[in-house]
């Protein structure tokens, strides 16, 4: 199997941890251990013996994730190496050559580049910023096929931050028992919403349903790596022999962590984190953009600590993103990496100080190119 070069995640992964300013990060900044565990369980975790764990994740676990998913058990679910598994798996399980698959567009590209490298037809299915992000029913209706056996949403959407409402959920469903295709819904994002409200799963709605989440995103967790899947029984009895081929099972301590944060009582507490971190920090964001005048316009996201902006300056996307790594030692996401030329995505999920320095480096390099291109103009 040939793989096509993940962008995103190879110029993240080089440059992450090494410049001086990450805001390509689509969480919040992470919580650090001695908030998460008491003294208590910090004493429990260092006498755990460091053996395998149980390798679709503990019962304990499971139960708790099932739980939050109306009607599931713990055969409807299987613990993963954080959701980037769980979308491998369920993509490598799901896909054969010749399969079409419908995937929500912009998106985490994931998904596209596995789906592809399997041999299967990808068609886009596009929001469209001119409509607030909204997904277009009418379009997923004239693409659905005979060959259609998977739609790929993503719920709330990376990187919009858009989030579907029940009528366009219930649309989705009904459309895909009508084909008899699959749903395949990323929530990875479920929890982090501005308005505090819980976006709704697809879970329940249609028999043919699965589910990726993980802690990276609304728990400001992803040093855990701990995702899941929730899907059919049979089919996380299916996807559990693929598991097998890879990470085989989390790390003891992963799924402990794990258990501390999904507690019911522990869980609330971190979501309200995260959502205070977005209510305070997207204000700064905007008002940075804002102070541009009209290089910038930005539907402000509904959910996730991401804000996808165009920009109006004639430099590609990726171009102007390398001059920033390059030149200021910050890292954002081009639009490139969605497909999407002229965009960028600014991670606003950082503590404030740290934000804004990193946005004020940016500026100075908008100001030079700006000045640059007035330059070229002007002889």
């Amino acid at each position: 199997m040939k793989i096509e070069p993940f962008l995103m995640e190879r110029m993240q992964s080089t440059w992450e941890n090494v410049v001086r300013y990450n805001l390509s990060e689509s969480g919040v900044h992470p919580i650090p251990l001695g908030e998460l565990v008491s003294q208590e369980q910090l004493q429990a975790m260092l006498a755990t013996g460091l053996g395998y764990s149980q390798s679709n994740g503990t019962e304990e676990l499971r139960s708790i994730i099932a739980a939050g998913y109306a009607g599931a058990t713990l055969d409807n679910i299987l613990v993963t190496t954080g959701c980037s598994e769980a979308n491998f798996v369920v993509t490598w399980a799901m896909l054969e050559p010749g399969d079409e698959l419908l995937l929500m567009l912009p998106n985490y590209m994931q998904i596209w580049g596995l789906a592809r490298s399997h041999g299967a037809t990808v068609e886009p299915l596009r929001l469209r910023e001119e409509t607030g992000w909204r997904l277009d029913l009418d379009a997923l209706r004239a693409l659905i096929t005979p060959r259609t056996k998977l739609i790929a949403i993503c719920n709330p959407n990376n990187p919009t931050g858009a989030i579907l409402d029940e009528a366009e959920m219930e649309t989705i469903s009904n459309l895909a028992s009508k084909a008899g295709c699959w749903i395949l819904a990323d929530e990875v994002y479920q929890g982090a919403e501005l308005d505090g409200r819980t976006t709704p799963s697809f879970w329940g709605r249609y028999e043919r349903v699965i589910i990726t989440n993980g802690l990276s995103k609304a728990y400001g967790l992803p040093g855990i790596r701990t995702g899941w899947v929730v899907a059919p029984a049979d089919w996380i009895a299916r996807l559990w022999a693929y598991h097998d081929y890879l990470t085989i099972g989390p790390s003891t301590l992963n799924d402990f962590l794990a258990r501390i944060a999904l507690h019911p009582q522990r869980r609330p507490r971190i979501v309200e984190r995260t959502r205070r971190i977005l209510q305070s920090n997207l204000p700064v964001l905007k008002a940075w953009m804002a102070a541009h005048g009209e290089m910038f316009t930005c539907i402000p996201p509904r959910a996730g600590a991401i804000a996808f902006m165009k920009y109006h300056l004639p430099v590609n996307s990726t171009e102007l993103v390398e001059k920033i790594l390059h030149e200021k030692s910050v890292l954002i996401v081009p639009g490139d990496h969605f497909g999407m030329d002229r965009y960028l995505r600014i991670g606003y999920g950082a503590e404030p100080d740290y934000l804004r320095a990193g946005l004020d480096l940016i500026h100075e390099v908008l100001l030079e190119v700006s000045a640059a291109r007035a330059t070229q103009r002007a002889t």
